[in-house]
């Protein structure tokens, strides 16, 4: 950016930022300062401009907090009208001796043309508008104001406990309930400050009628004692202009409280207030219509105005009959819509197999009985589907790339509580669900048995037992936890997402998650991925992650990483330990948090030697098999240990053999997780809870 463009945006800043204050300085200064007629002609015409575009602002605004710097406008809009009726009054009574253009030709044209030049009708007129805005429009507004305020107030503790429950959910992320908790904030501020904004029309009123009268008998005294002037001929000229300068203030007044009642009395916050009129009061034909025929009832009374009446029925009758029309072409285009769709379906019955019939298989799928598609219904608000969203969602915050969408089916081959979680055709997970019954999952500390259906969590494989809504407070109590059906899917979908993430991500995923990348960190990955590491060895070195349970969120780290070693090599097992070395610090934090002190399981050097020996030449495990059943024995039993202690299940081994000990123990220990040594930073220390001891390992050799 040159150096004019960067005055020009300073100037602009700078503007915005001292724009207001200059603004109510200027206001304040007209009721100090005298204005000469022209200036008060221009300000006042401003004035009328200002309110119709404040007006027409709130009937497009959707929803309140859309103009939610109405209350300030309100009161600039105040003070505006006030300091132009001083300003004004000035005028009035110090020229208006010359004559009725003494304030300017805008006070002089209301005061003749709106009322004829008759200061009696003037009076009324302002007198009415005065009411009309003080006692129906201000005062409806400031009441809807005042109570949706405290409904307001009241409600605030309710949502922000339904923002919170949607958070922990997964259904929205920390961005979005930051939001709707501001949004909350927000509209319980604007609505108690529109009720205290109605006062200032208030006031702005009860100043109008007092600065009316002042002018009148003010008026009046100067134009005779100072001026010499005829009663008659000063009362025309004051009382014209004073009634001129209240109906120019009134008018704009009248204008900007009909926005605050639009402001504060509409509902809905999807469309303006046209729209919602347009389509809630004529969408009914029936209405038109009967509103006709009663106006042709009334219009042919003798004495009435038929044409009047008549010419109102006619338009009621003909919307009515325009409406109706447009419901028939409706329903039938609907109704056609329908038919191609089953006409196409008997013709592929019919006709010969194609290409079409090929169906590529889901990479997530998820099928269920018929019993359970209430929960997968859109029509039915299918509970089971607003979980599914937000697990996707949470998963892609932890773990680091969006999986593939769930396909949903239902298969009546199942038995009809049963579902089946698929992985590109093939069963990863299945169990069966009650629907309308809870399922009370014995955590380990639950006391007490409950009357109902034994089973098995389908995630955890814990105990449990399906229950009615009776035993629900009851099992809460026991310790049991206590979740509804829709939960017991989702539950499973999302430990089954999490147990073949390495599966899920895909070369499409990849590609997404390069170009998610490249918006947020331009070039860095293009320089990479492929020109340095080819797409098939970024990609596996990302499953191998996911394979081992860590996330992949950090991008950063990992391509940093492989650029650095891709030079050397391109083997995604080197690759991948290199990575993981970069990752440590998280991937401790993963398992121990922020505890300074690691509890870590450790083989005794005798057996470390021995498998270092065996795995020295061959990563493809050729240790005996007395051997290898009893490490994995002994890893299964280091596990029990640890979790009893509350430590979680680490197994810290030298850099060589954690890969190879790794493949070995996943399928058979998977809670168990493997440590390199230079894995472990440097800040933490470690402590050995546990040894995989070698001794009965000899003994079975």
């Amino acid at each position: 950016m040159n150096w004019t463009g960067r005055f020009a945006l300073l100037g602009r800043l700078q503007l915005s930022a001292v724009g207001m204050p200059i603004l109510i300085v200027l206001v304040l200064s007209m009721m100090i300062l005298p204005l000469p007629p022209f200036l008060l002609d221009l300000l006042f015409t401003f004035n009328i401009a200002f309110s119709v575009v404040v007006l027409l602002v709130a009937a497009y605004t959707k929803q309140a907090l859309e103009f939610a710097a109405f209350p300030t406008i309100l009161l600039v809009t105040t003070l505006l009208r006030l300091s132009l009726n001083v300003a004004s009054t000035r005028a009035v009574l110090m020229y208006g001796h010359s004559g009725t253009d003494a304030a300017g030709k805008v006070i002089e044209a209301f005061a003749n043309f709106l009322v004829g030049g008759n200061f009696a009708v003037g009076l009324v007129v302002f007198a009415i508008l005065v009411v009309i805005n003080f006692v129906v429009i201000t005062k409806g507004a400031g009441r809807i104001a005042e109570v949706s305020a405290r409904f307001a107030l009241d409600a605030m503790p309710g949502k922000q406990m339904a923002i919170d429950a949607d958070l922990n959910a997964g259904l929205i992320g920390e961005a979005e309930a930051r939001r709707r908790r501001a949004e909350v904030a927000n509209e319980a501020d604007f609505y108690g400050s529109m009720d205290g904004a109605s006062k200032f029309v208030r006031g702005d009123a009860i100043a109008g009628i007092l600065i009316l009268f002042i002018n009148l008998i003010g008026g009046l005294v100067i134009g005779v004692l100072q001026h010499d002037m005829a009663i008659a001929q000063a009362a025309n000229n004051y009382i014209l202009l004073s009634i001129g300068d209240g109906l120019v203030a009134q008018v704009p007044s009248l204008i900007v409280s009909t926005a605050a009642g639009l402001i504060v009395s509409r509902v809905g916050k999807e469309e303006d207030i046209g729209r919602q009129l347009s389509k809630q009061l004529f969408s009914t034909p029936q209405a038109l219509g009967i509103t006709g025929a009663l106006m042709t009832m009334l219009g042919l009374i003798p004495g009435m105005p038929h044409i009047s009446f008549l010419l109102l029925a006619s338009a009621a009758a003909g919307g009515a009959r325009l409406l109706q029309k447009r419901q028939q072409q409706r329903a039938a285009q609907e109704k056609l819509d329908a038919t191609p769709a089953a006409a196409a379906a008997a013709a592929t019955e019919s006709n010969e197999a194609t290409w079409e019939d090929l169906v590529p298989i889901d990479v997530l799928g998820l099928e269920v009985g018929y019993r359970l598609i209430p929960l997968v219904d859109k029509g039915q608000q299918g509970e089971l589907l607003k979980r599914i969203k937000g697990i996707r969602r949470k998963f892609a915050q932890e773990i680091g790339f969006l999986p593939p969408p769930v396909h949903i089916r239902d298969n009546l081959e199942l038995r009809p509580n049963a579902y089946r979680l698929t992985l590109k055709g093939v069963v990863i997970g299945e169990g069966d669900a009650m629907l309308g019954m809870y399922l009370a999952i014995n955590p380990g500390g639950a006391s007490g048995a409950l009357q109902g259906q034994p089973t098995k969590d389908p995630a955890f494989g814990l105990p449990a037992v399906w229950i009615d809504e009776r035993s629900r407070e009851r099992a809460q109590l026991a310790g049991y936890t206590v979740v509804d059906c829709a939960t017991v899917i989702a539950t499973h979908l999302n430990s089954a997402l999490l147990k073949h993430a390495g599966k899920l991500l895909g070369r499409e995923e990849v590609q997404r998650l390069i170009e998610h990348f490249n918006r947020l960190v331009p070039k860095l990955l293009d320089e990479i991925v492929p020109k340095v590491i080819p797409l098939p060895t970024f990609q596996k070195v990302l499953c191998n992650l996911l394979d081992e349970g860590v996330h992949i969120r950090d991008l950063r780290t990992i391509v940093e990483t492989m650029a650095e070693k891709g030079a050397r090599t391109q083997d995604p097992t080197e690759l991948t330990t290199a990575v993981r070395v970069a990752l440590g610090p998280a991937i401790v934090q993963q398992l121990y948090g922020a505890a300074e002190e690691l509890q870590v399981i450790v083989v005794e050097p005798e057996l470390e030697r021995v498998l270092h020996q065996a795995l020295a030449t061959d990563d493809s495990l050729g240790i005996e098999p007395n051997l290898a059943e009893g490490v994995l024995r002994g890893a299964s039993a280091a596990v029990t240990r640890q979790e009893a202690l509350g430590h979680p299940a680490a197994l810290l081994v030298p850099d060589k053999l954690r890969n190879p000990i790794a493949r070995m123990l996943r399928r058979a220990v998977p809670s168990l997780r493997v440590l390199a040594h230079g894995e472990i930073p440097e800040s933490r220390t470690i402590r050995v809870s546990s040894v995989l001891g070698a001794l009965p390992l000899a003994h079975e050799r």
